[in-house]
């Protein structure tokens, strides 16, 4: 998205058992991005629900969700997922964002929306499609008629239109069926949501109206996804909503729901070629402390922290010769002579260690603070900055290339597996699955058939966000 700051400021508000916080404020997404892509989504704010930690689940008691991912992290500046939407069911490739709550797709009916990868959403085409009726738990249209949303960024762009409830089908790999659930349907779409090549997007975040949420308030799946994006110049990936067996090696560590409405890690140290940088710990809490955020392309530091790690950084790379960046707009910091094949990095630049509260640490190789220099062969750039005067560490995408990252919410920690993500379920040894995710796929997967009526135990219109 654009280089702006992005500032969500939320129009919409579904007024809940739970209230937001008056004083939390929205994460500041830092702007990087021209000809590179970066994507910058908007971050919903929303309490944590204490009901969904009652009841402690084993991951083989419920089905899961497993599907695809595709695009590329730097090329397309995001990820999108395959959701199908209605009876019929009609395809949508969406953005999935850890820092969003609300999923959306442009309709038929929308009067400003551009032009994306599938056609529209048709509800009169879909015989399970209700859209929420106006009541006192939502903003209305201004003919009382209907629930509405409205997002608006510092930016200029922007999503509105009326939220709504349709069976949504998760594809020929999903052992979960398809399922009713509430949803946006864009009337009106501004900057780059206007112009991006994704339909729109999966909103993954804490908060009522995420998918993650709706399936696990209604007993379907465990509090838990996870996510596995592909490599440096491979793209795709896979991700799985519910739960999953964690490999015996996977590294974890806490993810406090009450110390920010966002997905953070605790955070304490970083590593460069064995050496800990010289900084006080303190320096990874401030304001809303490390984020990982799926919908932010690259990673940002505090300043002290940032100037630490540069410095680290350009202290093992002598051997290399500093180079200009490939937007003159901007002062990427890039090295050239370190060869083409990326399985050879790791031989010229140092691994970085993250190392969390509890000892544990995740590895990072050079894929995952580098990104290829789109015009001098044999060069990369980092892809850490500065995150202006935030004192938020903020992890992007690409932190997490080539490494499963699973969100256990019912356990507050999040936890991280290297491993090569086009080949996730061989190496888990999930069965069914074909044996890569390719970025661009020719043909796309069909979803499991949806229902041809609305299930008994949802009644046509009704909110089921709390039972």
């Amino acid at each position: 998205m654009a280089r702006a700051f992005l500032i969500q400021l939320i129009t919409f508000t579904i007024l809940l058992t739970v209230q937001s916080s008056p004083s939390t404020s929205p994460l500041l997404r830092p702007p990087h991005g021209g000809s590179r892509q970066s994507m910058l989504l908007p971050l919903f704010l929303s309490p944590p629900n204490p009901r969904r930690h009652l009841q402690r689940s084993d991951p083989q008691t419920h089905p899961n969700a497993r599907m695809g991912l595709y695009d590329d992290l730097l090329r397309n500046g995001y990820y999108t997922t395959r959701l199908w939407i209605g009876t019929p069911p009609q395809m949508f490739a969406l953005i999935v964002d850890t820092g969003s709550t609300v999923t959306y797709v442009p309709c038929s009916t929308c009067e400003q929306c551009g032009r994306h990868q599938d056609p529209k959403f048709e509800p009169e085409l879909s015989s399970t499609y209700q859209p929420l009726q106006c009541n006192l738990d939502c903003n209305c249209d201004s003919e009382k008629v209907h629930c509405v949303y409205d997002r608006q960024y510092a930016e200029m762009s922007s999503s509105s239109g009326v939220l709504a409830e349709d069976v949504l089908s998760f594809g020929n790999l999903s052992d979960l069926q398809p399922q009713r659930a509430v949803f946006g349907c864009e009337n009106q779409e501004t900057g780059d949501l206007y112009s991006q090549r994704a339909d729109g997007i999966m909103g993954l975040g804490r908060g009522d109206l995420s998918i993650v949420d709706q399936l696990v308030e209604k007993g379907l799946i465990n509090d838990s996804f996870s996510l596995c994006y592909g490599g440096m110049d491979i793209g795709g990936g896979a991700m799985v909503l519910g739960g999953i067996s964690p490999p015996i090696d996977m590294v974890f560590t806490q993810s406090d729901p009450v110390r920010s409405p966002y997905y953070n890690v605790d955070l304490k140290e970083i590593h460069v070629a064995g050496k800990p940088l010289m900084l006080n710990p303190i320096v990874f809490d401030g304001r809303h402390g490390t984020v990982l955020d799926s919908g932010t392309t690259y990673a940002y530091f505090p300043e002290p922290v940032f100037v630490a790690f540069k410095d680290a950084i350009m202290k093992e790379l002598n051997s290399l010769q500093k180079t200009h960046g490939p937007d003159p707009n901007f002062n990427d910091i890039c090295f050239s002579g370190a060869g083409s094949d990326v399985s050879e990095l790791s031989k010229t630049f140092p691994v970085v260690d993250m190392v969390f509260g509890n000892g544990q640490k995740l590895s990072l190789s050079p894929e995952n603070y580098l990104f290829r220099h789109s015009k001098v062969r044999g060069a990369y750039c980092l892809g850490i900055f500065q995150n202006g005067k935030d004192p938020t560490t903020l992890l992007g995408g690409i932190i997490v290339r080539n490494t499963l990252v699973m969100y256990d919410r019912e356990h507050s920690k999040i936890g991280f597996w290297k491993t090569n993500c086009s080949e996730l379920w061989e190496r888990l040894q999930i069965s069914g699955a074909p044996p890569q995710m390719p970025s661009a796929p020719d043909r796309e997967p069909q979803p499991t058939i949806a229902p041809t009526q609305v299930p008994d135990h949802v009644l046509p219109g009704e909110l089921q966000l709390n039972k």
